[in-house]
């Protein structure tokens, strides 16, 4: 990745530092208010250009992205590839506990869309993974075929670990570094710190 094509991702990404609680449960100390991300849309459209180039090469017949910005980036990637385009709603899971208690699901009318498809799943930013993991999952389910994840920025290393873990490529513009813990290993809560939460009715929310 160019320095160039880096710092344009990180210049549109609106972080703030606090005491997190994010989807998959972990806890965090960076929150990107992702909800500004698709604003200005000709910034990020230029991005999911440089994207789907370096997703060209999988030969990619359809693309998917986690419903809510994920999906709005993954559109454009595959207006740039000339693909056919799926999204994945968002279920929490009342009856799995602990990390990762929500699901990912693509809709019914568009299952049929993606079986036996070389799927991209595209995300804007991946940090634990929930929502592409949740992803995956269901496309496998769909009977599609997962080749390649894609994200604008990728936060730590667990893209890179379920990228691995899946036998699949990883795409990326840009990566930083980023911790994050399971509430009982958290340093801020052991500190004695306040969870806060992003903006919006949903207090909840990751890449």
């Amino acid at each position: 990745m160019s320095a160039e094509t880096h710092d344009d991702v990180i210049a549109l990404m609106p972080a703030r530092r606090g005491h997190f609680l994010l989807e998959s449960g972990h806890h965090g100390e960076l929150w990107l208010d992702l909800e500004l991300l698709c604003l200005a849309p000709d910034p990020v459209r230029r991005l999911a250009a440089r994207l789907a180039a370096r997703l060209a090469p999988y030969a990619i017949e359809a693309v998917c992205g986690p419903l809510v910005e994920g999906a709005f980036v993954a559109m454009m990637v595959a207006s740039e590839l000339g693909v056919p385009f799926a999204y994945s709603e968002r279920f929490p899971n009342p009856e799995r506990g602990g990390l990762f208690a929500v699901d990912y699901r693509v809709p019914r009318a568009l299952r049929a869309e993606v079986r036996g498809r070389r799927v991209a799943i595209v995300n804007d930013v991946i940090n634990a993974g929930s929502a592409v993991r949740g992803t995956l999952t269901d496309l496998e389910a769909c009977a599609a075929r997962p080749v390649a994840i894609g994200a604008l920025l990728v936060l730590g290393s667990s893209a890179s670990r379920i990228a691995a873990d899946r036998s699949i490529a990883l795409e990326t513009l840009a990566s930083l570094p980023n911790n994050i813990w399971t509430p009982g290993e958290c340093p801020m809560c052991g500190r004695g710190l306040p969870l806060a939460s992003g903006l919006g009715p949903d207090p909840i929310g990751e890449p």
